[in-house]
């Protein structure tokens, strides 16, 4: 008892500590949804069991455990080697370390697919509707629809919308990491404001904006425009520029500043009868 009260943290200690949590972090982040993060729970549940039958004294579980502890960890290298090899190769190339600069990547590549699907349907006089969802989650909507869960690419993107394809009509659901899932049907809105040269498509990307933080892209395919929804308000049409800086900051919400103002201060005179 005297030596666990004359222990002593040194700040090397803390640095220590400080360093092995990152890595233990950004390692289990690499094996997120492979084979091997199955193994990870599976280890973590061994060793919990085991901590728990040596704290009850039960020895003859304490043994059987540690024994399949020590033959699953010898059979790491052998079952998971190409896992394990993708690893090494990630630590060579400073991408499993260089945590911040693959998040940017990231958001950088989806927001350019994002932008040059909308761009071609606009061209193409293709109806789209994307929903961006943000902090409310929409899974009352989603959870009905076609899930996918899908990487955000733009072949995906048009594959959904593309005409006659069974998914088109309907929006569109998307977070920071992926397609959530299409042939969503949204709550239509009942502001008598929206004009009404406005179809569905229109009526629905403001009707969801109204009952929550989502923000909304809709292409329309009788004029060709691209107009935003934000809580509750319809944009005019939205220049290919607007549109990439949009989703830009969505993806990449960094700076100063709320993602709402900066978008109002950009795309102000978007918004119909807003002078201030």
């Amino acid at each position: 008892m005297s030596a666990f009260f004359n222990f002593s943290l040194r700040w090397q200690d803390l640095i220590d500590i400080v360093i092995v949590a990152f890595i233990s972090y950004r390692v289990l982040l690499f094996f997120v949804d492979t084979r091997a993060m199955q193994l990870v729970r599976g280890l973590f549940v061994i060793v919990l069991l085991g901590i728990m039958a040596r704290s009850l004294e039960l020895r003859t579980i304490t043994w059987l455990l540690s024994r399949l502890l020590s033959a699953v960890i010898i059979a790491i290298p052998v079952v998971f080697q190409p896992e394990l090899r993708r690893l090494l190769e990630e630590i060579g190339r400073s991408g499993l370390l260089s945590g911040r600069k693959s998040v940017d990547d990231i958001a950088d590549s989806y927001s350019e697919a994002l932008t040059n699907a909308i761009s071609y349907l606009q061209k193409h006089r293709i109806g789209a509707l994307v929903i961006f969802q943000r902090d409310t989650g929409l899974k009352e909507i989603w959870r009905s629809a076609v899930q996918i869960r899908a990487e955000i690419t733009q072949e995906l993107i048009l594959s959904i919308f593309w005409p006659n394809n069974p998914l088109h009509d309907g929006a569109v659901i998307i977070d920071r990491q992926s397609i959530i899932a299409a042939s969503c049907y949204l709550p239509l809105t009942d502001n008598d404001d929206i004009s009404r040269w406005h179809g569905t498509r229109h009526r629905a990307a403001v009707g969801v904006t109204e009952v929550s933080d989502a923000q909304a892209l809709v292409v329309s395919e009788e004029q060709g425009h691209v107009s935003l929804a934000v809580r509750g308000r319809l944009s005019k049409p939205l220049t290919e520029d607007q549109v990439s800086r949009f989703v830009r900051r969505y993806f990449n919400p960094h700076g100063g500043g709320g993602i709402l103002r900066r978008l109002k201060n950009e795309l102000k005179p978007q918004w119909p009868g807003d002078d201030r």
